[in-house]
């Protein structure tokens, strides 16, 4: 007698390609430190005008906002009311930092995550040896890019420094955790010390930066002055101040 067929429990594992893929990436969100919990015109006015003045580099630009100074706000009239002024600003919120136990719940409940940055080296303590644990755990990864830097792409040094051999195009993006040389014509975007580090620099050949960013402080092209343009130069933080000093 003929037995019936059947389908056995190994052919019906096979196994088949995942419909999906999950990468890394790298994004530039900006940090916004609340030093006030009032909102008002003057609060409003004073942004505008800082948005006016970078409108290229802030425009739809993923935002953070920092709670550190504030964090006895928990009231969530106040805080829906500031992240829907700051989207009708094109300013994409979609999380806060260094909140208190109260404010992440409520962060949540307004659709929000709580993002955590690497902290900040007390600047005491800078080039003293203190390092972050993380840094202790991974040694030192220095990127060499030995081409021109094309519009579009993002090159990002996670633990240490990045060295250009070549130009850095416009609308093309350098990160480092580390210092940034550009043997080259520097366009497009620059920021070191992503994680914080405020001894990090920046140098280049040709400076013809959109943005030129250390540690979260930044100036952009419309207020780097003419004075400073075509020619070599350093980029240094003092004082909570974005320094461009001439290279002899």
């Amino acid at each position: 007698m003929r037995r019936p067929r059947t389908t056995s429990r190994r052919a019906a594992a096979t196994v088949t390609a995942q419909p999906f893929q999950i990468r890394g990436r790298f994004i530039t969100a900006i940090s916004l430190r609340l030093d006030t919990d009032a909102f008002d015109a003057d609060f409003f006015d004073a942004l505008d005008a800082h948005l006016a003045r970078a409108p290229q580099f802030l425009l739809d630009a993923p935002l953070v906002i920092d709670l550190g100074t504030i964090q006895h706000l928990v009231d969530r009239a106040t805080l829906d009311a500031l992240v829907a002024e700051l989207r009708a600003r094109k300013l994409r919120v979609f999380g806060v930092q260094d909140p208190a136990p109260a404010q992440v719940e409520l962060a949540e409940d307004m659709g929000l995550i709580e993002v955590a940055f690497g902290r900040e080296t007390a600047p005491e303590k800078i080039g003293t040896g203190t390092t972050r644990r993380a840094d202790r755990l991974l040694p030192p990864d220095n990127k060499v890019i030995t081409q021109p830097v094309r519009s579009g792409q993002v090159i990002v040094a996670e633990r240490g420094d990045l060295t250009v051999i070549g130009s850095v195009s416009s609308g093309a993006e350098l990160v480092a955790s580390g210092n940034i040389h550009v043997y080259g014509t520097l366009r497009g975007r620059a920021i070191a010390g992503m994680h914080g580090d405020e001894s990090t620099r920046i140098f280049c050949l040709k400076q013809q930066a959109e943005l030129l960013a250390i540690a979260g402080l930044y100036r952009t092209s419309e207020n780097i002055g003419d004075d400073m343009r075509h020619q070599p130069l350093q980029v240094v933080l003092k004082d909570d101040r974005l320094i461009l000093e001439p290279l002899t």
